[in-house]
C-alpha cells in the first residue's frame, strides 16, 4: 500500500487531469469573438488535444520506464500547466492548436502513468475514488471561468487560474518524488514489458477487453456531449432546463464513483464491471419509455451504471494480462478509450442528423449489450488461463 500523503497527491493529479477537459467549453463562447476563431474551432482543438493524448498513452510504457511514473507525472504537469498559460496568451485561433499538442501529450502520459500505478499498488476502493475526482476536476474549471467572467475579466484570467493551480501541483510532486517508492518500485518499472499495440492485441483476451472497453467509452462520450439536445429534439423541455437536466449523468457518474468505491470493498472489479454494465442497459431501456421524468431518470441511471465501469477495468488490468504487461495494457486501453471518445459521438451527429435523436436508445443500448458480450467473452478466456 501506498502512503496517505502519497494518496493525496495521486487524487490532486486526477483532479488535475479533469481541469482541462471541460474548459475549452465553457470558454469557448467569448474565445470565438476575441480570436476571431470559427464557431467549429473547439472542435478540432478537442480532435487535436485526443489525437497527442492517444500518442502518449501509447508510449507510456517507454516514457515511465525513462523517467519513472512519479517524475512522468510531474513533468507531464508542468507541460499541461505551460500550455494553458499560452493559450492565455494566444493572440490567434492557430496558436490553440499548437498548444493543443503539449496539452494532449501531457494528459495521455500521466492518465495511463497513474492508473497503472493504482492498478498495480492500490485496492479497488482507491480506483473508483481516483476516477470520482477526475469529475470533480471536470467541475472545478467552468466555476473558475465563470468566476473570472462574471468579475469582468476575460476568459484568459480562467486560463491562468486554471494553469496556476497545474504549476502548483506540478511543483509539489516534484518536491515530494521520493514518496513514489525506493529502489524496488523503480526496478518493477524498468521491468515491465514495453509491448507495442500489435503485440498488446496478441495477448489473451485483449482484443475482446479493448474492443469492450471502446464501446463504453463511446457510450460516456456519446451522453456527455448529446443528452441535452435530446431532451430538448425528443422530449420537448426548454433548453435551460435541459442543460441543467443533462447534467444529472454527470452528477450520477461522479457520485457514483464515490460510492462505489465503497461497494469494492465488497465487491470484486469483475463484479463491479458487470453490476455498471446491468445499470447502464437498463438506464437505456428506460429511455424508451415516454415522458420528461423517465428520460431524465434515464440519464441519471445511465451516469451512475458508468460509474464503476471505467475504473474497475483498468484495476483488473494486473489480473486480466499480468502485473509485468499492465503498463503496456493500460497505454493502449487509454488509447483506445480516446479513440471511442473522439468518433462515436460525432456517429451519433451524423445519425442523428438523418434519423432524429430519439436514435439515441437504439444506439446506446447497441453499444452497451456489444460491450457486455465482448466483457463476457474476454472474463471466459482469462478465467480458463488463469485456471491453468
Amino acid at each position: 500500500m501506498v502512503t496517505t500523503t502519497l494518496l493525496i497527491i495521486i487524487y490532486l493529479s486526477f483532479i488535475s487531469l479533469g481541469l482541462p477537459d471541460s474548459l475549452l467549453g465553457s470558454a469557448w463562447p467569448t474565445m470565438v469573438n476575441d480570436l476571431s476563431a470559427p464557431l467549429w474551432g473547439a472542435g478540432l482543438i478537442s480532435m487535436t488535444v485526443s489525437l497527442c493524448t492517444i500518442i502518449s498513452s501509447v508510449n507510456s510504457a517507454r516514457l515511465i520506464r525513462r523517467f519513472g511514473t512519479g517524475k512522468l507525472t510531474a513533468l507531464s504537469g508542468l507541460l499541461t500547466a505551460t500550455a494553458l498559460m499560452g493559450m492565455s496568451f494566444a493572440p490567434h485561433y492557430v496558436f490553440l492548436l499548437l498548444l493543443a499538442i503539449p496539452l494532449g501529450l501531457g494528459a495521455g502520459a500521466v492518465d495511463a502513468a497513474i492508473n497503472n500505478y493504482v492498478a498495480l499498488h492500490c485496492e479497488a476502493r482507491h480506483m473508483n475514488w481516483l476516477h470520482c475526482f477526475w469529475g470533480v476536476g471536470t467541475v472545478i474549471s467552468p466555476y473558475v471561468m465563470s468566476a473570472a467572467l462574471s468579475h469582468g475579466m476575460k476568459w484568459t484570467a480562467g486560463y491562468r487560474g486554471v494553469s496556476a493551480m497545474q504549476f502548483a501541483l506540478a511543483v509539489v510532486l516534484l518536491m515530494t518524488l521520493n514518496l513514489w517508492g525506493g529502489e524496488k518500485a523503480k526496478e518493477e518499472e524498468r521491468s515491465a514489458k514495453v509491448l507495442s499495440v500489435r503485440q498488446v492485441l496478441a495477448l489473451p483476451g485483449a482484443k475482446q477487453g479493448l474492443f469492450g472497453f471502446t464501446c463504453y467509452c463511446a457510450v460516456e462520450s456519446t451522453f456527455m456531449l448529446w443528452s441535452a439536445t435530446y431532451l430538448v429534439m425528443t422530449r420537448g423541455m426548454d433548453a435551460a432546463a435541459a442543460a441543467s437536466m443533462g447534467g444529472l449523468f454527470f452528477v450520477g457518474m461522479t457520485v457514483g464513483r464515490g460510492v462505489s468505491g465503497f461497494i469494492a470493498m465488497k465487491l470484486r472489479p469483475k463484479q463491479m464491471v458487470r453490476l455498471g454494465q446491468v445499470m447502464m442497459v437498463l438506464g437505456a431501456l428506460l429511455l424508451f419509455v415516454p415522458g420528461q421524468n423517465i428520460a431524465v431518470f434515464g440519464l441519471l441511471f445511465m451516469g451512475l451504471g458508468c460509474a464503476p465501469v471505467y475504473p474497475n477495468i483498468v484495476q483488473d488490468t494486473p489480473r486480466n494480462y499480468g502485473a509485468e504487461n499492465s503498463q503496456a495494457v493500460i497505454g493502449v486501453q487509454m488509447a483506445f478509450a480516446y479513440v471511442g471518445s473522439l468518433t462515436m459521438p460525432t456517429v451519433f451527429g451524423w445519425i442523428a442528423e438523418a434519423v432524429g435523436y430519439g436514435a439515441l436508445p437504439v444506439f446506446s443500448l447497441a453499444l452497451s449489450v456489444v460491450m457486455v458480450l465482448l466483457f463476457n467473452s474476454q472474463q471466459r478466456i482469462v478465467d480458463r488461463r488463469n485456471a491453468n
